[in-house]
């Protein structure tokens, strides 16, 4: 590996948008990763309780190969309604599967999956809906080339909270170019049930809000892209890789009361060896990668998340900076 670099549009083409309310009873939102036209996508669920949305479309024995849009969201199984507002954006961009011969008869193809946060602003009805979801597409289509990506209590992170609900949880994002120039981004959600590992043994007491019996559902969730060009298989492959990134970012994960979900995306810029032992060495060092950014961007998310005041709970910032 060459160079690390700082957020997932570093790989060329790839946008993000966010959206999120966090006053009057709300604290959640929106994340939207928007690759360009004709990226490949797979996908990899391993935690217990996943809430999901057209994951299936993604096994590599499906009839279509690529994705249009990736949803992240908070409102648990009630957030998944947001992959509707994006599909709607899409549709109206002429981005997605064309089922007929005529111009703009197209079906968009976006997964999504979502984090629990109900009621952490106060309010379990307060939940993203389909315009949230709509108006994160309208944003990550806005965005520049190479834009910034807002990071911590944003998006799909707003109401995350970490190690047992005692901490605020956010997004993260992080890439790396590895050798012979192909570029690994990601962007994690992070609300889980584990701490980070950096800090195992040094997590203090729980507030008293945080007895125990009171904890909710948890979820760690990713998108990892990279501009190589893949096929559906290897697409795959390379999410399953990626879930290595949240085990040595994160203790415990992937119980029976998280969904964690890695999405992985191939935009098909740069050809790899089609030589089958170099083209084998190139998917090695393209996967650990993927591991690697993905648990920066859990770390990332970690780091940057800001203290929260609720109606309901009040969520400190983990105590110490993570690098």
């Amino acid at each position: 590996m060459e160079s690390v670099h700082g957020s997932i549009t570093d790989v060329p083409g790839v946008r993000v948008g966010q959206v999120q309310r966090h006053e009057d009873g709300w604290l959640t939102g929106v994340t939207v990763v928007l690759p360009p036209p004709g990226s490949i996508g797979g996908v990899d669920v391993r935690g217990g309780g996943p809430g999901t949305h057209e994951t299936d479309a993604l096994d590599p024995r499906t009839l279509v190969p690529t994705v249009d849009a990736v949803v992240l969201t908070g409102g648990s199984a009630f957030g998944l309604v947001t992959a509707h507002g994006v599909q709607r954006w899409c549709a109206e961009q002429g981005r997605g599967f064309p089922v007929s011969d005529r111009p703009g008869e197209v079906v968009p193809i976006v997964p999504a999956a979502a984090i629990f946060d109900l009621g952490r602003g106060g309010v379990f009805g307060h939940h993203p809906d389909e315009q949230m979801g709509y108006d994160a597409a309208v944003a990550a289509g806005a965005a520049p080339e190479h834009g910034p990506v807002a990071r911590g209590t944003v998006g799909a992170g707003t109401g995350a909270a970490i190690a047992g609900q005692r901490f605020k949880g956010g997004v993260g994002t992080a890439s790396i170019r590895i050798a012979g120039g192909a570029v690994v981004g990601a962007i994690a959600v992070v609300n889980a049930a584990g701490a980070p590992v950096a800090m195992a043994g040094g997590v203090p007491e729980p507030p008293p809000w945080a007895a125990a019996g009171t904890e909710q559902p948890n979820t760690t969730l990713a998108v990892v892209v990279t501009d190589a060009a893949l096929d559906p298989a290897e697409t795959s492959r390379t999410a399953t890789a990626a879930h290595d990134g949240m085990a040595r970012a994160l203790d415990p994960v992937h119980t029976m009361a998280d969904g964690d979900t890695v999405f992985a995306l191939a935009t098909g810029r740069l050809e790899l060896p089609s030589d089958r032992p170099a083209r084998i060495a190139s998917l090695v060092a393209l996967q650990a990668a993927a591991a690697s950014a993905v648990r920066l961007a859990v770390l990332d998310g970690v780091a940057r998340a800001t203290p929260v005041r609720t109606e309901r709970v009040d969520l400190p910032a983990w105590p110490t900076p993570l690098t």
